[in-house]
């Protein structure tokens, strides 16, 4: 499976209003894993950029001066994109963006899950942690990673943080469905196995059984021994 999780950083809020991509950051993933294989560009967006959003992201009309243009990155920008799963955070303001910039090249432009699937981490957050905080911030301090580093808004930044923040939130144990499982794979005779996460836990404690309970536990193990049953905890 081919994922790309994507971040872009813009002129202004609504591209409605006239907003354009300043930046585009991707960060690649097959089967879980980094590939190395990512897409990051700056854009001249062709008109200013607002002060308000400058202070987010810092990135500066000077900056952008001598930028490439959407025109000469959309193709490969494009190529990239397709076919893949877009993993984003806050997905419908990012998607607004990348589909207004590409309506402004060709005219006519499909919704962008017509060539790629698109799957939203907030909104995946919210469902997790209903009732929380679910920012980008929010959940890094929920997961244990470090984003000290991410003084600024900046889309290739951001995209390595989601990517991280994403295999966490996807990470867990998996469930244990033994029944599905074995009826999957006994016609091809593979071993049926477990997997676990293996990233660090909080310590187990361990709960002891009480006198009473030992001494059920004795009561019963004489009962299957009466009845002339196995009893593998005697042997």
């Amino acid at each position: 499976m081919r994922q790309i999780v994507l971040d872009t950083e813009t002129t202004g809020f609504d591209p409605k209003q006239g907003h354009r991509m300043v930046e585009v950051g991707c960060v690649e993933m097959i089967d879980r894993k980094f590939t190395g294989n990512n897409f990051h560009v700056y854009i001249d967006p062709e008109r200013y950029v607002d002060d308000e959003v400058i202070g987010v992201h810092g990135i500066t009309n000077e900056f952008l001066v001598g930028k490439p243009k959407f025109r000469d990155v959309a193709a490969e920008f494009f190529e990239y994109m397709q076919g893949a799963e877009l993993v984003i955070h806050n997905a419908a303001f990012d998607v607004g963006f990348i589909e207004h910039e590409f309506k402004l090249l060709y005219g006519t432009w499909g919704p962008i899950t017509e060539y790629c699937q698109v799957l939203d981490t907030l909104m995946m957050a919210r469902k997790m942690h209903p009732g929380q905080k679910n920012t980008l911030d929010a959940l890094c301090r929920r997961y244990g990673i470090d984003n000290s580093h991410r003084t600024l808004h900046g889309a290739l930044l951001d995209s390595e943080i989601l990517a991280d923040v994403y295999l966490r939130m996807t990470g867990g144990q998996f469930k244990m469905n033994w029944q599905s499982k074995a009826t999957e794979h006994a016609s091809d005779g593979q071993d049926v196995g477990v997997q676990r996460y293996s990233g660090a836990i909080d310590q187990i404690p361990v709960i002891k059984a009480t006198e009473d309970e030992l001494s059920s536990h004795e009561e019963r193990l004489e009962l299957v021994l009466d009845k002339g049953g196995a009893c593998l905890w005697r042997n």
